[in-house]
């Protein structure tokens, strides 16, 4: 290949034993669009109707992963819906993103960031929860939370808010998990192996009445952050899901149960179809409370992913078929980059990158290499406390998964994150909770 800048010309000479030449054009029209579409830009909007005020959202645009760099930021959009008070709502707002980024190490690339973002959530939301219920409140709240850099999505969420994703080409996906027992068999298992009751409400004589609850406590939920007056079967282990966007962008909808109790995902994504973020909010929360009345906070967060200069509502083509079937699939990521060329648009596709929603702390800290030896040996890989040499705990301590146990590697706790998790596993007995079925909780 020779390039004589004199007259700004490329001139291509191949041989046999020259791999396949790719035409100037398209190798100039990638590097133009690799530098557009890079990050997306994002329009987001919010709206509330209230009952109780126990409802908080965190929409936070320019956080930066490295100080002072402007290529390592990120976006936040988290919803916590809290109960029997606000303080776990609150507390969880202020300090739950900080516990988040202060579980990652501040020298990886994007790359390794991204990879690490997982584990890093659940060390967040245990450290969040522990040191809440230290404080010895006995509210509670549920939490989904939304972390977006450049096409990749991830979102990390515990009990029964939602968050939902369409594609450009109108494809609906859930990033969430749904912890509300009346719906989650698996749930309803993990917490009666681990000592909880799950029952409904006795109004006497014999009579159950309402949703499945885990007593004590009378929650409905499986998984929270507070919630000390309850076992601590009921975990803050968050499901994790990663996915990376198509540059066709997307629409990202995350509501509380106040909207999911009155509308499909369908029906929410169709309300507000060509809206921008901020009207198509209010529109999704008028349509369930006009629906079925305001029983409860109803909050509604939307954020538009779109290439940079497309700054409209996406209004998705309607299906002939398929429309209103609910997709839980995704294609998974290929394991070798595509050398095709794409003619500078990529299919409009969601790609898994990550899921997992084990309650199990052993799964859920452990990593495979490279991501494992990004994380600093000698710290509490919930707490980030420093451990001493040989005085922390291995994560697989008392495994029944001998096969995977390397006690000698880790990860470690720190001794008060080790009573943490034993109690979440119910190895020993959780805290004193109301032994009468009451229904104040949630």
């Amino acid at each position: 290949m020779v390039f004589d800048f004199d007259y700004n010309i490329i001139i291509i000479m191949s041989s046999k034993h020259d791999h396949p030449m790719v035409p100037l054009a398209v190798l100039l029209r990638r590097e133009l669009s690799s530098e557009k579409i890079e990050r997306p830009d994002l329009i987001h909007g919010e709206a509330n109707h209230s009952k109780k005020g126990e409802d908080y959202t965190l929409l936070k645009t320019e956080c930066q992963r490295l100080p002072a760099d402007a290529f390592s930021t990120f976006s936040v959009f988290a919803l916590f819906d809290g109960h029997n008070g606000s303080a776990a709502a609150v507390y969880s707002r202020e300090n739950l993103l900080n516990n988040i980024v202060g579980a990652i190490p501040s020298d990886l690339s994007r790359d390794e960031w991204l990879a690490a973002l997982p584990r890093a959530l659940v060390a967040g939301f245990v450290k969040t929860d522990k040191d809440f219920q230290d404080k010895a409140h006995t509210s509670g709240t549920t939490v989904t939370f939304a972390i977006i850099d450049g096409w990749v999505i991830t979102v990390a969420s515990v009990g029964d808010s939602r968050c939902i994703l369409e594609s450009a080409e109108g494809t609906i996906y859930s990033l969430s998990a749904d912890h509300r027992l009346e719906c989650n068999e698996d749930e309803v298992e993990r917490v009666t192996a681990s000592g909880g009751e799950v029952g409904r409400l006795n109004t006497g004589g014999g009579a159950e009445i309402g949703p499945l609850r885990c007593w004590p406590g009378g929650l409905c939920l499986s998984r929270s952050i507070g919630d000390m007056d309850v076992g601590e079967f009921i975990v803050p282990v968050p499901h994790v899901k990663q996915v990376k966007l198509s540059t066709a962008g997307g629409r990202l909808v995350i509501s509380s149960d106040g909207v999911w109790d009155a509308l499909s995902s369908e029906a929410a994504m169709n309300c507000c179809r060509g809206m921008p973020p901020a009207a198509a909010a209010s529109q999704i929360v008028h349509e369930a409370v006009q629906f079925k009345g305001l029983r409860d906070d109803t909050t509604c967060i939307v954020i538009d992913i779109l290439p940079p200069e497309k700054l409209t509502p996406l209004v998705p083509p309607l299906k002939k078929h398929g429309k209103g079937v609910f997709k839980n699939m995704f294609r998974k990521r290929p394991s070798e980059p595509s050398l095709v060329d794409k003619d500078y648009s990529e299919p409009d596709v969601v790609e898994e990158i990550y899921e997992e929603g084990s309650a199990m702390l052993a799964e859920r800290l452990d990593t495979e290499y490279p991501v494992c030896n990004m994380f600093k040996l000698f710290m509490c890989a919930v707490c980030q406390v420093e451990i001493k040499p040989k005085e922390g705990i291995s994560v697989h301590a008392g495994s029944s998964s001998r096969g995977k146990m390397r006690p000698w590697n880790g990860p470690f706790l720190c001794t008060s994150c080790q009573v943490k998790k034993e109690a979440m596993e119910g190895k020993r007995p959780s805290r004193d909770g109301r032994s009468s079925h009451s229904s104040d909780s949630d």
